[in-house]
């Protein structure tokens, strides 16, 4: 199946949250992280997977950026509604974490978390390559608490190598009270590494709706 990703709308508050007019209730997966984990570059990663190229990302500091991922048919046109939906969360850590996960977050970010619907998967972000951060382990334990699916998802993963790895997401794992961190790179050259496993794990979310 050959997608193509097309940017939906950006949303500053609960109310800017893109309907089934527009997304066609399709399976939503959000990424969240602290800032300069490697969200972007993971996402682009995914979206390039995915035959698609994301140039810009509009108000990306602050908003929820929520980007359809239509099929393309041999006819060379789309499918009007997407088959999954990305939700691109701000990254946390400029601001100081509070009871939920961030203060700056508490207007949008913790209602889309706890009650979106169609919310079929928080991939959370940390970095293979520093130790276990507690706003990181915050973010996991409210996803824990909550009972809400997540994936927690090393970043960056291309920096280390071979038992300097196993070590860190040993620690990871051991940290955030977790049975799996997924490795992922999506450096070129390294960008086999975990993305395409992530990929079809998204991809089958769609069959689970």
């Amino acid at each position: 199946m050959k997608l193509r990703a097309n940017f939906l709308l950006s949303a500053f508050a609960q109310e800017h949250f893109p309907g089934p007019a527009r997304t066609g209730g399709a399976p939503e997966i959000a990424f969240l992280g602290r800032s300069n984990v490697g969200k972007s570059s993971l996402i682009n990663g995914l979206l390039g997977d995915a035959q698609a190229k994301v140039s810009s990302t509009p108000g990306r500091t602050r908003s929820i950026n929520f980007f359809g991922l239509n099929e393309v048919l041999a006819s060379g046109q789309m499918r009007p509604l997407p088959e999954l939906v990305f939700a691109d969360l701000p990254g946390y850590g400029y601001a100081k974490i509070s009871k939920s996960i961030s203060a700056e977050w508490s207007g949008f970010v913790d209602p889309y978390l706890a009650d979106r619907e169609a919310l079929a998967l928080s991939c959370c972000l940390v970095d293979t390559n520093i130790p276990p951060q507690e706003s990181d382990g915050q973010l996991i334990r409210y996803m824990q608490q909550h009972r809400k699916p997540f994936l927690v998802v090393g970043t960056k993963s291309d920096r280390l190598s071979g038992n300097t790895l196993a070590k860190s997401l040993a620690a990871l794992r051991s940290e955030h009270g977790v049975a799996e961190v997924l490795a992922c790179s999506a450096k070129l050259g390294k960008a086999d590494r975990g993305l395409k496993e992530l990929w079809s794990r998204l991809l089958a979310l769609r069959h689970e709706a």
